[in-house]
């Protein structure tokens, strides 16, 4: 039997039960569609705070303990992850990145700015040949510090002698946010905001020392932001997601040996047993089956014959599991259009 590409299939054993469950990988449309239009962009980092918000900044960077140009290396690092990962996307002819666009921004730090204006939008398409733009709009970090002093041994040539260690605890939340502004629809395609919390620990004889361990953390500030640019450029990409299903393995003889084949892999020969008790005389059975052959379009990708397998056991034979699933398969039939519009960009 012919299965879809990507479709992988895992039957879990419960034997104790009327259904057992298989799994599927199914493939997702993308969280964010692109208009067809959009084959050039161009990249901008409106991150920094704008002057009459550079008090406020400055503040915020003493009480969180950020080091210099903690968040100007981190912001950089997420363009670069942004910028990488969108050249990988073949539906764009350019990618390029403004680092100058004069987009600094009017907000609290933590924030989301407003959005750019559209003829600030405009002005960037046009003097960059862009057709969209994507603006990291805040990277921030809020760093937390705390002390603990434990006692401990210490060996010294005239033997253990207590003591003192310090240990000092560093939690910092990054966070970067992100939009894409399309100027022909003149709107704000997406939205969209990542938080990734690093934890830091450093032991030393006193605070000072303890401290100075953890002073290394700006390179895991920039991993964090690349990893951010990399995943927020993923979002125009469809993914896998894994779903189970339910299968009736018990009612007749039939079913008992569909049940093995299913475990063998071989669904041909379960689907032509559950298509012979689609006509059983005992409702309840003819239900499952026609559940069961549901299922089986389901695997091999037939969603509208799924659909059409589903009502008739709910409909015709009362089937309380297969309304549920019509619903499924119409959400995943809702899903598999979108995919077929994105792939057509």
């Amino acid at each position: 039997m012919k299965r879809p590409y990507g479709i992988w299939l895992l039957v879990i054993l419960c034997s104790c039960r009327s259904t057992n469950l298989v799994y599927l990988s199914v493939l997702q449309p993308a969280p964010v569609s692109l208009p067809q239009n959009i084959k050039t962009v161009a990249v901008i980092n409106r991150s920094q705070a704008s002057k009459q918000n550079k008090i406020i900044d400055a503040v915020d960077k003493i009480m969180t303990m950020e080091g210099p140009n903690l968040d100007k290396a981190g912001a950089e690092a997420s363009i670069n992850g942004l910028t990488d990962e969108l050249w990988k996307n073949n539906r764009f002819a350019g990618v390029k990145y403004i680092p100058d666009a004069g987009t600094s921004n009017g907000a609290a730090p933590g924030s989301f700015p407003f959005n750019l204006s559209w003829d600030v939008v405009d002005q960037i398409c046009r003097e960059d040949s862009a057709d969209a733009v994507f603006a990291l709009e805040l990277f921030d970090t809020d760093t937390r510090l705390s002390y603990a002093a434990n006692t401990v041994s210490m060996k010294t040539p005239l033997g253990n002698i207590p003591a003192i260690e310090h240990q000092a605890n560093m939690q910092t939340l990054v966070k970067t946010g992100w939009r894409i502004y399309d100027p022909q629809s003149r709107t704000v395609i997406d939205e969209y905001a990542f938080e990734k919390s690093l934890h830091f620990s450093a032991r030393g004889i006193n605070p000072v020392a303890a401290a100075a361990g953890l002073i290394n953390r700006k390179e895991a500030v920039r991993d964090a932001g690349n990893q951010s640019g990399h995943a927020y450029a993923l979002r125009l990409i469809p993914y896998w997601i894994r779903v189970y299903r339910d299968y009736y393995v018990k009612g007749t003889d039939n079913f008992s040996v569909a049940c093995r084949m299913a475990r063998t892999g071989n669904w041909k020969g379960a689907e032509t047993l559950w298509l012979k008790e689609t006509t059983n005389p005992d409702r309840k059975i003819a239900g499952r089956a026609c559940y069961n052959m549901a299922i089986i379009s389901e695997i091999d990708g037939e969603l509208d014959k799924a659909i059409a397998w589903a009502k008739q056991s709910y409909e015709n034979y009362n089937n309380k599991l297969a309304l549920g699933y019509v619903n499924v398969l119409k959400n995943r039939k809702l899903n598999d259009n979108i995919l077929q519009d994105q792939q057509q960009q």
